[in-house]
């Protein structure tokens, strides 16, 4: 199952109106983070690792929303750290959806019960309620217990109030397509959450642990193994077919890291949301000034395993809709 039928009709006329204006380089998805600022400590993530300074810093509602109006994409994904630590994360979504725009609230889901008093449901937001295991895993991932017991019950809550909850789960070289497997039935059957996001990780140079990232052909091993079946075709996936056949090795592409970029306390960063770069005061100028054919597998080693959706899902939609096979696949499969 792919993208959900109306936010595939909202990205499709994105795509024709990026065409008409014949731009080759734009925005699918913009990730923002308003915050750095973490109530966990997950092994293999390295955004709490900056200064003590820097980690009390809030991002302003207008820099926020300036951000998005400027990029023009229509699909906003609110980050950190924690976006709920921030304390005008609701007039940050109300804002957007104001604005027609599809809003992914990504959260741990820790504080979610505490703070969902002022969100209302709607189809253009979605809690992104992180789960990157059954209890033991997702615990020993998030470097604390009991937090897969509370993002679970946090689930339930937001489903019972009328919310779309989808998940998103990364997983490691720590992981067996069995854990794959359970995790994704468990989600997809038991708890019904309305979509299912997943990646490999990416081996970001701050996190804590380095030892448990996947190279591409373990990726590829891996999925193969976990989509074997007849899984792929029961679990409710938020993404393109073309990107799960790239994860099973089916299909190859280029990363196209504008597709999903990055905005931040620092800026735009550069070249994409996993490396760090530098940073550009406006996302014309990350466009016009990055060296975009510096990067890549076989041009920066930081590339060579990198299999993350946001640098191919962005290639893998450009390559449906380029295709009148892979489009009618996609509508088909919805």
């Amino acid at each position: 199952m792919s993208l959900p039928l109306h936010l595939s009709v909202k990205l499709g006329k994105h795509l024709l109106k990026q065409k008409l204006r014949r731009r080759e380089k734009f925005p699918l998805l913009v990730e923002v983070e308003t915050l750095f600022a973490c109530n966990l400590k997950c092994a293999g993530c390295g955004k709490i690792q900056h200064p003590a300074g820097t980690l009390k810093q809030r991002m302003p509602v207008q820099q926020a929303l300036g951000a998005v109006e400027e990029c023009g994409a229509p699909m906003v994904a609110l980050s950190g750290g924690e976006p709920l630590m921030h304390p005008q994360m609701h007039v940050i979504v109300q804002e957007l959806l104001a604005r027609k725009k599809f809003v992914l609230l990504c959260t741990n889901a820790v504080l979610l019960p505490k703070h969902i008093h002022k969100f209302r449901p709607d189809r253009n937001f979605v809690w992104m309620v992180h789960i990157d295991g059954l209890k033991e895993r997702h615990d020993e991932s998030v470097s604390k217990d009991g937090v897969f017991d509370q993002a679970v019950e946090a689930i339930r809550l937001a489903k019972s109030k009328g919310f779309q909850v989808y998940t998103n789960s990364t997983f490691f070289n720590t992981d067996t397509p069995q854990d794959i497997v359970d995790v994704l039935d468990f989600l997809n059957d038991e708890l019904k959450v309305d979509r299912m996001q997943i990646s490999p990780g990416y081996a970001y140079e701050k996190a804590p642990d380095q030892d448990r990232f996947l190279g591409v052909q373990q990726t590829r091993e891996m999925f193969r193994k976990a989509f074997a079946g007849g899984n792929r075709q029961k679990w409710r996936f938020n993404h393109s077919a073309l990107f799960l056949d790239f994860l099973e090795g089916k299909r190859d592409f280029a990363c196209t890291p504008w597709g999903i970029p990055l905005y931040n306390l620092k800026g735009w960063q550069r070249p994409c949301y996993l490396m760090e770069d530098g940073y550009a005061s406006t996302y014309q100028e990350l466009l016009d000034t990055t060296e975009w054919e510096k990067y890549g597998r076989g041009k920066d080693p930081r590339c060579d395993n990198c299999m993350a959706h946001c640098g191919y899902e962005p290639s893998a939609v450009l390559a449906t809709v380029g295709s009148l096979r892979e489009s009618i696949r996609a509508a088909t499969s919805m």
